[in-house]
């Protein structure tokens, strides 16, 4: 069953049949704790187990989408073995039987852009950038990602990305087949709002 997180920096709502997963750390950029991962994985566990629920949201606060791992977090709670909360997560995430929806807005860096890999749809706003800046850090892509995103943005173009882990824009998303549309950041609320219960 879906635990309540004390902190709040992931919201968990259901309403409509659809469950929203919305991270809620802004004064940190929404960088991801160890906490946050077990939020989402627990969120996307509830949503999967609930038969109300035929669509699953993940967005970020307006201007932010997440700037990926806390670091400080991150070599304070290393990740060790397959249920490890972000290996939850991610596990939650691509065997995921309902429709998995991301709306980006701001920035979306590293495991941030890796997510939307493993989601359905990908909505973004004009604002949006993702980067994938593993090589830089001295780390191989996570989660399959130099698997995936050659299969959608043909392998010159994602060996770029993933070499270089350069921030490319929301419309350059769009073109590589990352993203499925832009749209006006004020918008992009109600446009996600608009598919998702399209699903239900």
């Amino acid at each position: 069953h879906f635990r309540e997180n004390v902190n709040m920096d992931i919201e968990f709502s259901k309403a409509d049949g659809i469950a929203t997963l919305v991270f809620n750390r802004v004064d940190k950029k929404n960088a991801i704790t160890s906490a946050m991962y077990q939020s989402l994985a627990d969120g996307l566990r509830d949503a999967a187990q609930d038969a109300s629920v035929r669509a699953i949201v993940i967005a970020g606060q307006p201007g932010i989408f997440t700037a990926g791992n806390d670091v400080e977090d991150f070599l304070m709670n290393p990740p060790q073995g397959t249920d490890s909360p972000v290996a939850q997560f991610m596990e939650q995430l691509r065997t995921a039987e309902k429709p998995v929806i991301a709306a980006v807005t701001g920035m979306a860096i590293g495991i941030g852009t890796t997510l939307l890999l493993h989601c359905d749809l990908v909505y973004a706003s004009e604002n949006a950038r993702f980067a994938m800046p593993f090589t830089q850090l001295g780390l191989c892509p996570e989660f399959a990602s130099s698997l995936l995103f050659p299969r959608l943005a043909g392998y010159q173009h994602a060996a770029e990305k993933l070499l270089f882990g350069e921030a490319f824009s929301a419309a350059e998303a769009q073109q590589l087949g990352l993203v499925n549309k832009v749209v006006a950041a004020d918008a992009l609320q109600a446009h996600v709002a608009q598919q998702a219960a399209r699903l239900v």
